[in-house]
């Protein structure tokens, strides 16, 4: 069942590749930076499905990929799910990049299979600006499902993949049906004339999106509207990279 489901998700992308799909059709919440929208005609897709997870030791902490996850949740208007089985968010952080925890219903899981049964669930019941779901791991079969019940109600669907080891996160270059798939590393916050904490740092690693390019660009983290900043250095040009 599981090769059926992986051949089914192959010949559709291979149809939106040449036929320009469904996504091209769907809303799209831009991230507000050029270099970033146009690769992705626009933003970040509605009715679909995104996985983001963290480089280095965020693949296990799951800081800064959450904290992308929030910012992009956001700056959607509606109702927000979460679902995840560790407990240890830290809500005054999400709320430091603009996400109003009084949209946000948290859902406290068992473990992962409880966590795709929840997310789909939301997805497919639809009237939800965004889904969030960390996992563990994610099937091709069940990848498919949120992917699908996304496509029908307009959902947008954030699974933010954390592994318990580092060597886990050799599974992220598994086959998916999610349009995009993300990784975020921490850089270096931003220096400042004087000692403090300047804001932070990531490098965006765009490594899957469904008949577009990827390419790796560094950013200024979320700030209080959930929005990024290109990097610029003593006014050079930002490092972007195909």
């Amino acid at each position: 069942m599981q090769s059926n489901q992986a051949l089914i998700a192959t010949l559709q992308e291979a149809i939106d590749n040449i036929a320009g799909g469904q996504a091209r059709r769907r809303p799209r919440l831009p991230f507000g930076i050029p270099e970033i929208d146009e690769r992705l005609r626009g933003g970040l897709s509605f009715g679909a499905t995104h996985e983001i997870a963290g480089g280095g030791a965020d693949a296990i902490d799951g800081a800064a990929s959450s904290l992308f996850a929030a910012g992009i949740a956001a700056r959607t208007s509606g109702p927000i799910f979460w679902s995840f089985v560790r407990d240890d968010l830290f809500p005054p952080g999400l709320s430091q990049v603009g996400l109003d925890l009084e949209r946000v219903t948290f859902i406290g899981c068992r473990d992962d299979a409880e966590v795709l049964n929840s997310a789909e669930e939301i997805i497919r019941q639809g009237g939800v600006a965004a889904c969030v779901a960390e996992t563990v791991r994610l099937p091709m079969v069940a990848s498919r499902r949120l992917q699908l019940a996304a496509e029908k109600t307009g959902t947008m669907g954030l699974i933010v993949r954390r592994w318990r080891r580092q060597s886990e996160a050799t599974d992220y270059g598994m086959p998916t049906a999610s349009v995009t798939r993300w990784r975020i590393s921490v850089c270096p916050s931003e220096r400042l004339p004087a000692a403090g904490v300047g804001r932070r740092r990531w490098l965006l690693e765009l490594m899957r999106a469904r008949a577009g390019d990827c390419f790796e660009i560094e950013v200024g983290g979320c700030d209080e509207r959930g929005q990024m900043d290109v990097v610029r250095d003593n006014d050079e040009q930002h490092r972007i990279a195909q």
